[in-house]
């Protein structure tokens, strides 16, 4: 059905406020004009008979003649399971890992290229499952769409205004200015701090064991330090020597955000339900936490801007950091610059930290694996101290790794980040054709296209790196035998994918490379169910456990 024939009928906007004063005047008229209707009642009995009437009136619209007989979405296949009048899907919004009731709608529910889900009080949504409709939703139409209201006002107490707050004109020029600092040149300059901070990484993980841990440690701690580690020195020229400190206030503060409790993902849901003011009058010691965190991270961001001022104005050589090159163009006031390292701090180390975590469980329970890999870097790096010499091109190394590129691509298949994202309809659109009314929400869900079996074959769900290599060259292929590259929504695509993207597979392939290449490891409870949890991310809710033992290199 084309935007052009189809209907513009759409759910009533119709707030509380709007029934207030809707019932106030048709109280007005009936009282002054129609008093024989109600002969005995005075004006407010009038009020409060007419509202309920109205209210009664509005909900049966909502609940049950625009969602099930007038609206144009009302065709659309829908998921046979899972249904609860009134509520709809809604509840599903609660289950983890966040994406995994997606992924079953998909595979039990014949569609298209669009799944109709009801929410709560049957409000419409959409479930995007084809590369044809990814492709409009995030490049064609891009900017139809945009981060739900709920969705913006959470992460904006995290990340500020920053690139991924951001929408419309001010999101493509904040992009075009951030632009040159994620260039593939400049990833390449940046890999010897990937590989000197992965090295760094391995020797604090020896240490541990020397300082007796029974050869067991807890490798997402250890992530999260080296990746806020790299993401200092690349993004601020600084290094702020988290390995070195494991109580460096920075890893602790977004541990305790990122901490995957179910106590933040209903925090989360609430906010999608709920304006934030609802939220703040809540007496829920998580606000006062979320706040006195959210101050701290600002104000260490707001000090390494000045401290970075004050460093420029000394420095002889233009630094390639982030942080300098913003601040050379000018274009971002103080507090504009804070929030763009928010943005930068928690998505740049985030994103690597839980990819690297990811990695090490695959491998630690897929031992063949894991030697395979370490067999192909000590034949291709047997010294892997000589890649940090000067003018070694380390880039060219671990980029040419074919064995070293299927995992940390099968990685980011089986474990995206960011397993589901939503993008509201900011005007009437279409998606692969069908007419989508103006607020409508669209689900786009990473967990769930990257084990779509359609997409992925018989095999979606298992770890299979072969699938990312040539079988005739023995070369790295970068579709993963998919049919298209809407197929991985790992990072998205279009104007609003990930902007660090070339960033963050350089950071992974030298730290898995560094990690397997050190370590021999296996679950330190090989009976262990992991579970995936996360509120935004996604993280193992009781964090990796791993048994590791130094092997030569």
């Amino acid at each position: 059905m084309s935007r052009l024939s189809s209907p513009s009928i759409r759910t009533m906007e119709l707030s509380l406020l709007h029934l207030f004063f809707i019932s106030l005047i048709e109280s007005a008229v009936v009282f002054l004009f129609l008093p024989d209707l109600f002969p005995h009642d005075t004006l407010t009995k009038i009020f409060l008979t007419l509202s309920a009437i109205n209210l009664g009136i509005l909900a049966f619209y909502k609940l049950i003649l625009y969602p099930f007989y007038l609206s144009p979405l009302r065709h659309l296949p829908k998921p046979s399971k899972g249904f609860i009048p009134i509520v709809g899907h809604g509840l599903l919004m609660f289950k983890r890992p966040a994406g995994a009731a997606h992924l079953e709608m998909v595979k039990n529910t014949p569609n298209d290229g669009l799944i109709l889900v009801r929410s709560f009080f049957h409000d419409s949504r959409l479930l995007v499952t084809s590369p044809a409709g990814f492709a409009d939703v995030l490049v064609h139409r891009s900017y139809d769409f945009e981060k739900p209201p709920g969705a913006r006002a959470f992460l904006r107490k995290f990340l500020g205004d920053g690139l991924l707050m951001t929408e419309g004109d001010e999101h493509r020029h904040q992009r075009k200015q951030i632009m040159p600092a994620f260039s593939f040149r400049h990833i390449k300059e940046l890999y010897p701090v990937f590989w000197s901070k992965s090295l760094e990484f391995c020797e604090a993980l020896k240490l541990q064991l020397r300082e007796g841990s029974d050869g067991i440690v807890e490798l997402g701690h250890f992530s999260t330090q080296v990746t806020l580690d790299i993401i200092g020195l690349a993004g601020l020229g600084r290094d702020i020597g988290s390995l070195r400190n494991s109580d460096d206030e920075l890893i602790k503060n977004y541990e305790e955000i990122l901490e995957p409790s179910a106590e933040k993902v209903i925090y989360f849901v609430l906010h999608l339900l709920f304006p934030p003011w609802f939220i703040q009058a809540l007496p829920w010691g998580l606000n006062e936490r979320v706040r006195i965190t959210t101050s701290t991270l600002k104000r260490i961001c707001r000090d390494f801007v000045q401290e970075k001022k004050s460093r420029m104005k000394l420095e002889s050589d233009e630094s390639v950091d982030i942080l300098s090159i913003m601040i050379r163009s000018q274009n971002f006031s103080d507090d504009g610059l804070v929030d763009q390292l928010l943005t930068f701090l928690a998505a740049g180390h985030e994103t690597t930290s839980s990819a690297l975590t990811w990695a090490a469980y695959l491998l630690a329970i897929n031992p063949s694996m894991q030697t395979r890999l370490r067999k192909e870097l000590h034949d291709q790096i047997p010294d892997p101290r000589a890649l940090s010499a000067r003018g070694a091109d380390v880039s060219a190394l671990l980029e040419s790794l074919p064995y070293l590129n299927a995992i940390c691509n099968e990685t980011l298949r089986l474990y995206p980040t960011i397993p589901s994202t939503a993008r509201v309809a900011i005007r009437d659109t279409t998606i692969n054709g069908q007419f989508v009314p103006k607020g409508t929400l669209c689900f786009i869900v990473p967990w769930a296209t990257n084990r779509d079996p359609k997409l992925w074959g018989p095999d979606s769900e298992q770890f299979h790196p072969d699938r990312w290599i040539d079988p005739e060259t023995g070369r790295a292929n970068y579709m993963g035998g998919a049919g298209s590259n809407y197929s991985f929504l790992t990072f998205l695509h279009g104007p609003r994918s990930c902007i660090g993207e070339k960033f963050a597979r350089a950071e992974l392939r030298a730290l898995v490379a560094a990690l397997v290449g050190s370590f021999e490891f296996q679950m330190a409870d090989p009976n262990e169910k992991v579970q995936v949890g996360g509120t935004i991310t996604c993280k193992p809710v009781n964090g990796m456990r791993l048994r590791l033992k130094a092997v030569p290199w």
